[in-house]
């Protein structure tokens, strides 16, 4: 892992994760960008003194000193954003499969570069947009795909939150300090901090492809450098319409996700703060709650399910779900087989790289004295 040492929020949601299956083992480390606390977060976790690095270029050089059947099967980054590049792009070169946190980069540029270096190596790299773990998010995406709903019209996406709608990166909060810092959240706040996982959300359930949009950023809160609220009007391939809100300012609020998809033939509507009921409103019938956990679900949905129905699983379980992906492909790839696709279910780097490209083409619309932007 490099980042996520000791006072990371992150960090330690991946470690629950990877724990939860008894299936990862974290070995080596370079948990900070300060050397002295990149090993004392280390030594908390119980990490050898050989493999806990003061930095991930020692974490790097020393794996590849190593014998291959010495070495670590992936590496986890957990920085933040403008660190993720410079880390995946060392480690995928070096032949390491990688999982990254989102957003995957700052640009297009070192998207297409990460895009293209992970072809070249034929590596593996997963992208943590955790919510597409979700068992009745799989569910909702297996129902629009059989065509359930008919031909889709309208999305509605929103994603609120209420934790900086004062001045936290004035107050000496870690979280709010780095996410407002243009130089280390990069070009977008909010909507590249909530609103790449709205998009996520909608591109992985829909399978719907954004042709243009218009949006409209605001950094609301007095003195703030990014963008903390954004309102986004799109055009999807295909005639579709929808409706994306990024915001983290709506005082009260906590982490409100929320999805609505209608078609032809009916409605789904997810939230996150109520992860086990899926909504449909089907055109010609009454209203059905399906809950998480029952056997009528699709396969998908099944598997990415720990408990029996009526036991509350939620965001480190749809976590430990991307993770459960990841290692289900590394294990195929190991024993010189193509993975089973509903085991081997999480976003790639190609769904990163679209992410990086939703921000851009976001910042750019809202930047423009044009209607609507072309994707």
């Amino acid at each position: 892992m490099v980042g996520g040492g000791r006072d990371a929020f992150i960090g330690a949601v991946h470690r629950n994760a990877m724990a939860l299956d008894g299936q990862i083992e974290l070995v080596a480390g370079a948990l900070s960008s300060s050397a002295e606390k990149a090993r004392a977060s280390g030594r908390d976790l119980h990490l050898a003194d050989d493999r806990n690095h003061g930095d991930w270029p020692s974490l790097l050089a020393d794996e590849l000193k190593r014998p291959l059947e010495e070495r670590i099967d992936f590496v986890s980054i957990v920085t933040p954003n403008h660190v993720h590049f410079p880390v995946a792009q060392a480690f995928v070169e070096g032949g390491f499969h990688v999982v990254c946190d989102k957003p995957l980069v700052h640009t297009r540029a070192q998207a297409d570069a990460l895009v293209a270096a992970v072809k070249k190596q034929g590596t593996l790299f997963g992208v943590t947009y955790n919510y597409t773990g979700y068992p009745m998010v799989r569910q909702a995406r297996e129902m629009v795909r059989s065509g359930q709903l008919g031909e889709l019209r309208k999305v509605m996406v929103e994603y609120n939150q209420g934790w900086l709608a004062s001045q936290l990166e004035g107050a000496g909060n870690k979280q709010a300090d780095w996410r407002t810092d243009p130089a280390r959240s990069g070009a977008a706040g909010a909507i590249g901090d909530i609103g790449s996982h709205a998009e996520n959300l909608v591109a992985s359930v829909t399978g719907l492809e954004i042709e243009s949009l218009c949006a409209d950023l605001s950094a609301l809160v007095p003195g703030r450098m990014l963008d903390d609220d954004g309102s986004l009007l799109l055009r999807f391939k295909g005639g579709a319409r929808g409706v994306l809100i990024a915001s983290q300012i709506n005082t009260g609020l906590e982490n409100d996700l929320r999805l609505r998809v209608s078609g032809t033939l009916g409605t789904l509507e997810w939230r996150q703060e109520q992860p086990s009921q899926l909504v449909h409103l089907p055109h010609d019938g009454p209203k059905r709650i399906l809950t998480r956990g029952s056997p009528w679900l699709c396969e998908a949905a099944q598997r990415a399910s720990r408990l029996p129905a009526g036991h509350p699983e939620g965001f480190i379980e749809a976590f430990a779900n991307i993770y459960a992906g990841i290692v289900a492909d590394i294990r195929a790839r190991n024993a010189g087989q193509q993975a089973n696709a509903i085991a081997a279910d999480y976003p790639r780097v190609e769904d990163g790289a679209r992410g990086v490209r939703f921000i851009e083409r976001t910042v750019a619309s809202a930047q423009s004295e044009s209607k609507w932007t072309p994707w």
